[in-house]
């Protein structure tokens, strides 16, 4: 999926744009996703495309939503980031290549992978189980 930033500035707000094609960060604690416990599948905001499943999520106590796996490997595209002097591995939307959030390993959480993949919820809309997503 390829679009111009101009046309990603006139499908996102400013604060979406941001984080998904600037790489920014939300304020922990801000996002609509961060303690919620519906259960259904995560999308790319900016592209749709499904990324994690809420049986996945874990409450990490960090401020934003964590999950230990995405819905498959392909999902998502794995950078490394050495922004902030420290290294760390950045997660992009392997569809639209929008910037969602880090993952971090050996943090000691009890999660199959010992991964977490911390998620700005700005970069995610949430598909409740059940519901037919408006694209179909």
């Amino acid at each position: 999926m390829h679009k111009t930033e101009d046309e990603w500035r006139q499908t996102l707000s400013p604060a979406e744009y941001h984080v998904l094609r600037e790489a920014g960060t939300e304020r922990p604690w801000t996002g609509e996703y961060v303690s919620t416990t519906t259960k259904g599948v995560y999308r790319c905001r900016a592209c749709g495309a499904e990324l994690f499943s809420s049986d996945t999520k874990f409450e990490s106590h960090c401020g934003w939503p964590s999950y230990w796996s995405p819905l498959a490997e392909d999902r998502v595209r794995l950078l490394e980031d050495t922004a902030l002097g420290m290294r760390r591995i950045e997660v992009r939307c392997a569809r639209c290549d929008s910037h969602l959030g880090h993952v971090f390993e050996g943090e000691g959480y009890p999660t199959p992978t010992d991964l977490r993949y911390c998620i700005n919820s700005i970069s995610l809309t949430l598909e409740p189980l059940g519901e037919v997503p408006a694209d179909q």
